[in-house]
């Protein structure tokens, strides 16, 4: 198999899934080495971990403002993971 990245079935793969923050909506660069992927398992009735997760990814630029708890507490409360912890102050 040569350069590229060809898939089992020889079909082309791409090597670099860019991902968005969830905060922003914008891209995170490769260069970006201050963003973080946060994965945030399901659990069933018994508080098992099932196969199913959400996952969030924050940009560098927004943990550098300080702004990542909340968004991260903004972003769960929108998926329905999270009750009365962030309110929108007008």
């Amino acid at each position: 198999m040569g350069v590229g990245g060809g898939g089992l079935q020889g079909d082309l793969v791409d090597l670099y899934v860019p991902r968005k923050c969830a905060a922003t909506g914008r891209l995170i660069s490769a260069k970006d080495h201050a963003s973080v992927q946060i994965s945030i398992a399901d659990v069933d009735a018994e508080g098992k971990m099932t196969d199913s997760r959400e996952i969030i990814a924050l940009s560098g630029a927004v943990r550098a403002m300080g702004e990542a708890d909340d968004s991260i507490n903004r972003i769960a409360t929108q998926r329905g993971l999270l009750r009365n912890v962030w309110n929108y102050a007008k």
